[in-house]
């Protein structure tokens, strides 16, 4: 008897999971979804373009002080070692910890470098972001479409929801 009843409740609530999934699977095939790909979107859109190159001129000229800087380091350090043979033990611990010093100023340099370019592009992009919020809104409104999600989150979507180019051009517009 208590076997019976345990059958009966697992199969009623078995068919109410299934039910219920069934339920969600339907109502959700009648909202549309559409597919973006951001980094296109922001390559190829004319503001995304303008702040590339404006953050490639910083990058050029960061890389080309650290390439500067980097060059003379190891200089020294091959100098170093090339004379290494002839100093004393305190003329070598005195070059080593230059060269330590040097090797941590330079890493200091590289961190900094890296920082500055983050906030460039935080500068440039974050107003670009807001534009798109704004452009995926009105896009997803006039072609009737539910939800717009990255194609970086999907595995797998047919190129009939592919919205980029759509979008690209209602970003140009703005």
């Amino acid at each position: 008897m208590k076997r019976t009843s345990i059958l009966i409740l697992a199969s009623v609530f078995f068919f109410l999971t299934v039910f219920t999934v069934f339920t969600v699977v339907s109502a959700s095939a009648a909202a549309s979804v559409g597919v973006v790909n951001l980094q296109k979107v922001l390559d190829t859109s004319s503001a995304g373009v303008a702040a590339k190159k404006k953050m490639e001129v910083k990058m050029k000229e960061l890389k080309a002080s650290l390439d500067k800087e980097k060059k003379a380091l190891v200089a020294l350090q091959k100098d170093m070692q090339k004379k290494v043979d002839v100093w004393n033990e305190s003329t070598k611990k005195e070059k080593a910890l230059e060269l330590q010093r040097k090797k941590r100023d330079f890493r200091v340099k590289q961190d900094d470098a890296n920082l500055e370019m983050r906030n460039l592009q935080e500068k440039y992009l974050a107003p670009i972001m807001k534009k798109l919020e704004v452009v995926v809104q009105e896009v997803a409104k006039d072609k009737g479409v539910s939800v717009i999600i990255p194609n970086t989150a999907v595995l797998y979507h047919d190129k009939s929801v592919d919205m980029t180019n759509e979008i690209t051009a209602a970003l140009n517009k703005k």
